[in-house]
Parts: C-alpha cells; structure tokens; sequence
C-alpha cells in the first residue's frame, strides 16, 4: 500500500510576474480557508472562533472570505464535506488495491486512522467539534456515520457471498453496522482525547476485530488473519 497521504495540502502559489491566473489563486484560497477553519476550530473550539480567525490563519481578506462563503458554518461545513470525501476516497483507493477482502478490510482502516493520525486539526475538528456545530453539522455527521454503516454491509455482504453465511447466524440486521460505526467511532474519540491524534493507528486491531466480527471472523482468529 502507498504511504499515508494529507488530506488536505496547502498550496504556496508564486507572486510577481510568475503569478498562478486568477482561477487557480481562487481555488487556493478556498483551499485555505478550509485548512484554517479546521486548524482554528481545533485550537480554540467552534464557539471560540470567528471568521477574523480562519482569515488571519489562511492569510487572505475578509472580502476574499466572504467571496466564498456566507458565514462561518457554511466554511466549516464546506470544511467538513470536504475533509470526508477525502477520507472515503483514500479508503476506498486502499480497499481497492488490497488482495482480498480481510486484507481490504485492514488496508482501509489503515489508511482512515493514518489519515487521521496525519491530519490533527480535523481529527478534532470533524469528531469532536463538529457536535457542537449546530443542527447542519450533526445531520452532515449522520450522514457519514450511515455512509460508513453502509460500507460495513456491503463488506458483509461480499463475504457472506464469498465464503457463505456462518453457520445458524442470521445475516445482522441495519442497526448492527450502525452500531458497530459508533463503537469504532467511540474507540478513536477516546484514544484522540486521551493520547492524541498521533496513538491513533494503534487502534487498527482493536478496529479490525470490531469490523471482522462482524464479516463472521472469531475472535481468536482476527488478529492472525490480518497480520
């Protein structure tokens, strides 16, 4: 698998007679501001921090802030989205590129918790903040726990396809990989609270048994198969 990759990675555009065309120093600035939301969230908290603190950290003009976004929750939000789809995308690149579907299974988790270990800022911004966002951000959060969850069946289902269904156990019901989302969800806030974003990749295993319990490994052997 590829090395762990940002998230997000700022741009420093040339200025003078090698300038970028306006386009590109648009886009950068947006790309900026999004990094510098989640930077000042992380540092102050969501209700601590004003827009005077995401320009000053993406070093554009409060004009230049308010050519791209309405307010401050429209920046996080966009923030957010944006941080997500980042995420899901590098997942899903892992999963695809890994020999079967235990080894897909440990190569996106993987690659979710170095993200997160490489990228502090939304690790905090976008597990822990984002609960006290308001109502938009709880529904974008809902949201991407029930794209997780549905990640999760579909995984279960390849594996009931391939090896066939364990034997007298039902197939689990939607709430199930729900469920299991929000205890690896609570697994991470509590290692990113307690150690920081940088232990999180110690949680792959612990990670993997919640997930591949799930795929019909046991226990004993969980570990073994994904080393």
């Amino acid at each position: 698998m590829s090395g762990p990759r940002e998230i997000h990675a700022l741009r420093v555009l040339p200025r003078g007679r090698y300038a970028a065309p306006r386009a590109v120093v648009v886009e950068s600035q947006r790309e900026r501001l999004l990094v510098a939301m989640a930077d000042a969230i992380a540092a102050k908290g969501y209700a601590n921090v004003a827009v005077a603190d995401v320009i000053e950290r993406a070093g554009v003009s409060r004009r230049s802030f308010y050519e791209h976004f309405a307010n401050k929750e429209e920046c996080f939000l966009a923030a957010y989205d944006a941080g997500v789809e980042a995420l899901l995308g590098a997942i899903a690149e892992a999963e695809a590129g890994a020999g079967g579907l235990l080894e897909g299974a440990r190569a996106g988790t993987e690659v979710y918790l170095q993200l997160l270990s490489d990228n502090p800022a939304f690790a905090r911004t976008f597990l822990i903040e984002v609960l006290g966002a308001g109502p938009a951000a709880l529904a974008r959060r809902d949201a991407v726990h029930e794209r997780f969850a549905a990640r999760l069946a579909e995984a279960h289902a390849a594996f009931a396809a391939a090896v066939g269904p364990p034997a007298g156990v039902p197939a689990p019901a939607p709430y199930i990989f729900r469920a299991a989302v929000g205890a690896i969800h609570e697994l991470v806030i509590d290692r990113l609270l307690k150690e920081g974003a940088e232990a999180l990749p110690d949680l792959l295993d612990p990670i993997l048994e919640v997930e591949l319990r799930l795929l019909g490994a046991p226990a004993s052997t969980t570990r073994r198969e994904t080393a």
